[in-house]
């Protein structure tokens, strides 16, 4: 009797250990790699737009997808591109969200560094196998017009050189908002959270339902 119970239990771990292998092996990581718009700056973090992403993904029946933020306040897009090798080791991602640059716009980086920084961040994904979507970001004149419209073109052109996904501006119907800005007229509020995901989630749902 014993023997005979002893055997059940091995047939019944083993069908529980076969039955979760599935769900083990369809585990997809989206990594996002940006700075403190993605970093939650001055807002709860169970409020910001990275965890409604994980909680809409809860939601939409795509639980198989696991959310990694690797964002950091003050993040460069040189900083990004030299974290990015170990970040991609580490969590081995199938979608990587670049929201960078918006830094160096405000420093008055050059744009042609910007873009080769971001390029650079863009072939690496692609090398590793991954899709990289791309977070378009928009910048005040503070450094005269010229500078500022080549800025905002580094986004679009870069989504046609390498053929991927790009959010057009991150802060769309949110910067030009009082109420949706913090008092630093950089960051958006606990309430242009939701704001922020809507602007994201239509270009990443697609590859996610893939």
């Amino acid at each position: 009797m014993h023997t005979a119970l002893v055997y059940v239990r091995s047939i019944l771990f083993l069908a529980a250990t076969l039955l979760a292998l599935p769900a083990m092996a369809s585990q997809n990581t989206l990594l996002v790699v940006g700075d403190s718009l993605s970093a939650a700056h001055g807002v709860p973090s169970e409020t910001a737009w990275v965890q409604l992403l994980r909680e809409r993904l809860q939601n939409q029946g795509l639980a198989d997808w696991a959310v990694v933020n690797a964002s950091i306040g003050g993040e460069t897009t040189d900083g990004g591109a030299r974290r990015l090798p170990e970040l991609l080791s580490e969590n081995d991602p199938e979608v990587v969200i670049i929201e960078l640059g918006g830094n160096d716009g405000l420093r008055g980086f050059p744009p042609d560094i910007i873009e080769s920084n971001l390029a650079s961040m863009i072939e690496q994904v692609q090398a590793s196998g991954a899709r990289a979507v791309l977070v378009g970001m928009q910048i005040p004149p503070n450094y005269g017009q010229r500078y500022t419209e080549m800025f905002a073109e580094i986004y679009p052109k870069l989504s046609d050189r390498y053929d991927i996904a790009l959010v057009p501006f991150f802060l769309a119907g949110i910067y030009n908002q009082d109420e949706l800005m913090q008092d630093d007229g950089i960051h958006p509020t606990e309430q242009a959270q939701p704001k922020l995901l809507e602007n994201v989630w239509p270009v990443i749902r697609p590859i996610l339902k893939q």
